[in-house]
C-alpha cells in the first residue's frame, strides 16, 4: 500500500477489503442517505423521515430570518442512485428513468410542500465509493437535483426524465433552494 506524503493533500492508495454481503442497491441507498445528511448538516437544515414512507424519502427543513412565507420551510426529497451513468456526465443533462408512480407523485402540481428528486451517480465498485484522509473524506461521485413539478408521464410503465448537470446537490444548492421556497417560489 502506497502512502501519501504528509501535507500533500493526496489520499493514500488502497488495497481490496473484504466487504459485507449486503446487496449493492441497499448499500447505494445507505450511501446516498449519508450524502444527504452531510449536505443538510452543512446547510443548517434538519431532516425527518416520514413513517411510513409513502413514496417520499425525506423532509428537509430550513429556518432563516429571510423567509417570508413562514419561519421554517420544508422540501420533500426523493432519493435515487445509479451506477449505470458514468461520472461527469457530458452535456447539459443526463437521462434517468423513473417508475410512473414515482413520477406522478413528484410531478404533482400545485403543492403545499415542494418536492425534488436527487439522483446520485455512484461508481460501480464499492471499493471506489469513499476515500478517507487526515483532512477529508471524499465521497464519490455526485448528486444532482431537479424539480419535476408538471412533468408529463410519457411511458407505459416508466418515463425518462432529464437531470440537469448544472444542478449539483450540495449545501449551497440546498440553501438556494430553501431561499427560493422561503420567498414563496419553487425550488
Amino acid at each position: 500500500m502506497a502512502l501519501a506524503q504528509p501535507g500533500s493533500g493526496e489520499l493514500p492508495e488502497r488495497t481490496a477489503s473484504l466487504r459485507g454481503g449486503l446487496a449493492t442497491t441497499a448499500c447505494m441507498e445507505t450511501l446516498q442517505i449519508g450524502y444527504l445528511h452531510a449536505v443538510a448538516a452543512a446547510a443548517g437544515c434538519s431532516l425527518s423521515q416520514p413513517f411510513p414512507d409513502s413514496g417520499i424519502d425525506w423532509h428537509v427543513s430550513h429556518s432563516a430570518p429571510g423567509h417570508t412565507v413562514d419561519d421554517e420551510v420544508t422540501v420533500k426529497v426523493q432519493l435515487k442512485a445509479t451506477h449505470q451513468i458514468p461520472p461527469h456526465p457530458s452535456g447539459p443533462a443526463f437521462s434517468f428513468t423513473l417508475d410512473n408512480a414515482h413520477l406522478v407523485k413528484l410531478a404533482r402540481t400545485p403543492v403545499s410542500v415542494h418536492k425534488i428528486l436527487v439522483v446520485m451517480l455512484v461508481p460501480r465498485s464499492r471499493e471506489d465509493w469513499l476515500r478517507a484522509g487526515h483532512d477529508r473524506l471524499d465521497l464519490r461521485h455526485c448528486c444532482y437535483w431537479t424539480n419535476l413539478a408538471g412533468h408529463p408521464v410519457t411511458g407505459r410503465h416508466r418515463t425518462t426524465v432529464r437531470i440537469p448537470t448544472s444542478r449539483i446537490f450540495d449545501d449551497r444548492a440546498l440553501c438556494e433552494i430553501m431561499t427560493r421556497v422561503g420567498r414563496g417560489g419553487r425550488p
